[in-house]
């Protein structure tokens, strides 16, 4: 099967799967990336490989026009983690199937991932379905690779786990079954949303449990999470933490040596480990 991606490194994952079960690439829509917290420097490197065409603009109808007269009706559409609706695909190619990062209808939105570990998710998963055209993550499921969320789950470990079940779903039940998987999807019926996450989010309530400032932590992980200290701002990267009963107002630092800090919480102290002050430059927009 011919197959177009959209999509950037997150889930680049899914690109290889297909390719591995025997799927042959005919082009590649990206988007530009910060290099920070988005790539796309190994989905570009493997289209350059492949010499196949490369679109950093936003894929529009026409180009699916294009790509219908160019291969017919006999190619997919594969979308993984590309921003931008994709309209004007039905009559134009046989399938177009979105991977998203969670177990639809739970976590629609952009980026649940955070969300699924601060909220204390037992189990998540990754989930291929049809790509709808009037709404985000709403199409009908064609398969799903549901996995168990550790209890001290960290961000970087999702991650992971949701690459490689996007990559076991591509090169599975996707790659080879796909028609019989196209005639019989299963509707998802009603779910939940999430919008995109806000500073207020990412900052810590020291007035928490340790457990839960720490799960928050681990939640953002190297997009770090964001902490008061004293007057000031900070990025937090990683912490530790232990329970003891003290007097201290939650938020106080108690403690410093060196870059490790202790913040005391409701029922012990967070030491941050790794911190960084805000930039001046963004302190404005912290909690926005």
């Amino acid at each position: 099967m011919k197959f177009a991606f959209a999509g950037i490194d997150f889930l680049g994952s899914v690109f290889d799967g297909l390719v591995e079960a025997g799927w042959e690439p005919i082009k590649l829509f990206t988007r530009p990336c910060d290099g920070i917290y988005d790539f796309n420097d190994t989905v570009v490197a493997q289209a350059r490989a492949r010499r196949i065409p490369i679109q950093l603009s936003r894929l529009k109808p026409e180009d699916i026009i294009a790509l219908h007269q160019a291969h017919g009706r006999d190619w997919a559409l594969v979308v993984a983690g590309y921003p931008w609706r994709v309209t004007g695909w039905q009559g134009r190619l046989r399938h177009a199937i979105n991977f998203h990062p969670s177990p639809l209808p739970t976590g629609r939105g952009p980026y649940p991932l955070f969300k699924a570990i601060y909220d204390s998710y037992e189990s998540w998963g990754v989930t291929a379905h049809v790509l709808a055209e009037d709404g985000f993550d709403t199409g009908d499921i064609l398969a799903q690779d549901i996995f168990s969320v550790d209890p001290r789950e960290t961000h970087e470990t999702l991650l992971s786990k949701c690459r490689m079940a996007a990559q076991r779903l591509a090169s599975g039940p996707i790659a080879k079954d796909i028609a019989g998987r196209w005639r019989s999807p299963e509707p998802q019926g009603d779910g939940s949303y999430w919008p995109r996450v806000t500073d207020a989010d990412r900052t810590l309530d020291f007035r928490q449990d340790v457990a839960d400032v720490l799960r928050r932590i681990r939640a953002f992980g190297a997009i770090e999470a964001i902490a008061r200290l004293g007057d000031a701002r900070v990025y937090v990267a990683s912490a530790e933490g232990w329970t003891e009963p003290h007097r201290h107002t939650p938020g106080a630092i108690v403690h410093r040596y060196r870059r490790h800090t202790v913040i005391a919480a409701r029922d012990g102290y967070v030491q941050l480990d790794r911190w960084s002050p805000i930039p001046l430059s963004e302190a404005g927009k912290v909690g926005r």
